[in-house]
């Protein structure tokens, strides 16, 4: 049976959706309710709504509009929120670049993404101009100080253009399908890829997690040491307690110590972070008798070691929830919920509306679904949290939906209903034909007392095809035997699977987002190539 062409049926329909509303109702709502803690001072709802207004304006007095592309390097600050809000309330898009990047990588993005304006804060010119200049694309300022010599001092400052400038009255109506935010993936397979996040799959991420995994409400005090330029941050600090009214203590960088007294001071309820930032707050908490009044945590971003979750159970008395998730996932795939008993070792279970399948890992051209649900495979997603795919690269697009379905990368499987991460399919480790999954030997590393965190990693080698390598920073004030540590850890899980050579380290490379890379640790310890033969 066919049917005549109806724009009622066929057409985008006339409903609308902005991550900017977050915010525009908190404002309503929680008028007088602390947004955002930094440096001493407080920023109310409804100032922070004032500004982010102020900010449109002068925006939109560039020529800033819906489907623009807004660039910012900002630390975690009040100007990012400004700024990120700003733009998503003219209908424009936001393009967060990574803090860490050096002037080629911030010009590849800058390109990439074809920013329309780069929002710089001062602390990050050095970078980001000759960027800037490269590409051609205007920026202009926030954070700079009054008096600042030439040439810098005469850049455009956001602040001074947003006193002069005429405030929205209210946001742009987007569509939910529209976009909202680029974010680009680390590039540990080439260069970065900017990943389209619409404003349906960023405002439904908020709106299920807190019905259905997190208690988060206006009383509410949480941790805002993630960097907001990432995801995890984004979506489960920034904009999770902007929604409910909820205070965010902003860090522009983490530091245990300082994480740690913010928190006393504030009075911490939640603390929302990644598995290093569990250990340096260990580490802090050896250093000082305070403790916030944490009610919960929440970790993400890499599999937190049991015996690092229990440690901070011990310490801090409150239960570390550990959830999974990927920037094209906008990104909560799972949680262990506040609704339940947590399940130490596991990511708990999907999200309301995202439907999540183990499927063969060998099949790369299309979704074979194992039968057995306890089968170890690849974790394919699939619900209103996908993104809408990766700019400019359909083919890398393509490759990543398959049958409708995204394709993680990593390992995984259900036990109960309960999802369990194994690790990334390209950090498996083949040793002598045997499958070593690191998550699971750094699980068992943990729990050396005199280990505070370890990174396990293949290194190639002829005989073996690949061997088992472990990274490791000790305890302050301890030391670690390389020895001893092999054979600690041999005498707790297989053979082929425990590490036979140990790096002691000071610390371990990390990303912008706190992750380990891993892959710096393989360049920097794989054997040099043999030299040629004359």
């Amino acid at each position: 049976m066919t049917h005549r062409a109806d724009p009622a049926i066929d057409g985008p329909g006339f409903a609308t959706l902005s991550v900017a509303s977050l915010l525009t109702e908190s404002a309503r709502r929680h008028a007088d309710r602390p947004a955002l803690l930094f440096a001493g001072t407080t920023t109310t709802y409804a100032q922070l709504w004032d500004e982010v207004r102020a900010y449109a304006g002068a925006l939109r007095d560039r020529g800033i509009g819906p489907g623009d592309r807004v660039a910012m390097i900002v630390p975690n600050v009040p100007d990012f929120a400004r700024v990120y809000y700003a733009a998503l309330a003219l209908g424009a898009v936001v393009v967060p670049v990574h803090l860490l990047f050096k002037a080629e990588e911030i010009a590849y993005v800058l390109r990439d993404a074809e920013a329309d304006l780069f929002v710089v804060a001062a602390p990050l010119l050095g970078e980001a101009l000759p960027a800037a200049a490269a590409t051609g694309i205007p920026v202009v300022t926030v954070l700079l100080p009054a008096g600042t010599p030439a040439p810098v001092g005469d850049l455009p400052r956001l602040e001074v253009e947003a006193a002069a400038a005429t405030p929205i009255e209210r946001h742009t109506a987007t569509r939910p399908t529209d976009p909202a935010t680029i974010l680009y993936t680390s590039g540990t397979t080439g260069t970065p890829k900017g990943a389209v996040g619409s404003h349906l799959a960023l405002v439904e991420q908020v709106h299920c997690s807190l019905i259905d995994s997190f208690d988060l409400h206006s009383g509410d005090v949480v941790f805002g040491g993630l960097p907001l330029f990432h995801t995890f941050g984004q979506t489960a600090v920034m904009n999770m307690a902007i929604r409910v009214g909820a205070s965010i203590i902003l860090l522009p960088r983490f530091d245990a110590d300082e994480a740690l007294a913010l928190m006393v001071a504030h009075g911490a309820t939640v603390f929302t972070a990644v598995p290093t930032m569990y250990v340096g707050m260990l580490e802090a908490a050896r250093r000082s008798d305070t403790r916030p009044p944490l009610r919960y945590a929440v970790s993400g971003g890499a599999a937190l070691p049991v015996a690092v979750l229990e440690a901070f159970r011990d310490v801090f008395g409150a239960d570390v929830h550990e959830g999974y998730g990927l920037t094209e996932t906008a990104p909560i795939v799972s949680s262990n919920s506040l609704v339940e008993p947590i399940r130490p070792g596991t990511v708990g279970r999907p999200l309301w509306g995202v439907d999540v399948a183990i499927a063969d890992p060998e099949e790369e051209e299309r979704i074979t679904l194992l039968a057995d649900p306890d089968a170890l495979g690849e974790v394919v997603v699939r619900g209103h949290n996908l993104f809408k795919g990766y700019l400019g690269r359909p083919d890398a697009t393509d490759a990543a939906i398959v049958d409708g379905w995204f394709r993680t990368g990593d390992l995984g499987r259900f036990v109960d209903g309960v999802l369990t991460i194994v690790d990334r399919k390209k950090d498996m480790i083949v040793r002598s034909g045997y499958n070593v999954y690191p998550t699971e030997v750094e699980a068992v590393i943990a729990r050396h007392p005199g280990v505070a965190v370890a990174a396990v990693f293949g290194v190639a080698d002829d005989l073996r095809g690949q061997e088992v390598h472990v990274a490791v920073v000790a305890h302050d004030g301890q030391t670690v035997d390389a020895d001893e540590l092999i054979a600690f850890t041999r005498d707790r899980i297989a053979a082929y699977k425990y590490p036979r050579t140990v790096h002691v380290l000071s610390e371990l490379p990390l990303g912008g987002s706190g992750k380990v890379l891993k892959r710096e640790l393989v360049a920097r310890f794989s054997p040099a190539p043999a030299a040629a033969a004359e």
